[in-house]
């Protein structure tokens, strides 16, 4: 069940994320980009405010995958140019 549910809020993250930034990534880019950023959003915003349940996962995992888009923005699409 929490890799169901990991798949559910990282997708919305993702979504949310890549509409944020004005990303246009296809429908698996942003579900990887969702959950990564959920992975990562979700450790560091439970590490920092003790914070405990699924919105903290939802919040940290829409924080956690604008940090990775803006990351690739600045770093690795610039590089390419």
């Amino acid at each position: 069940m929490g890799l169901v549910l990991l798949l559910i809020v990282g997708t919305a993250a993702g979504f949310l994320a890549t509409r944020a930034m004005r990303v246009n990534a296809d429908g698996p880019n942003t579900v990887v980009i969702g959950v990564a950023g959920a992975l990562v959003g979700g450790f560091l915003l439970r590490a920092l405010v003790m914070v405990t349940g699924w919105m903290a996962g939802f919040v940290g995992g829409i924080l956690g995958a604008i940090i990775l888009i803006w990351l690739y923005k600045t770093y690795i699409e610039n590089a390419s140019r």
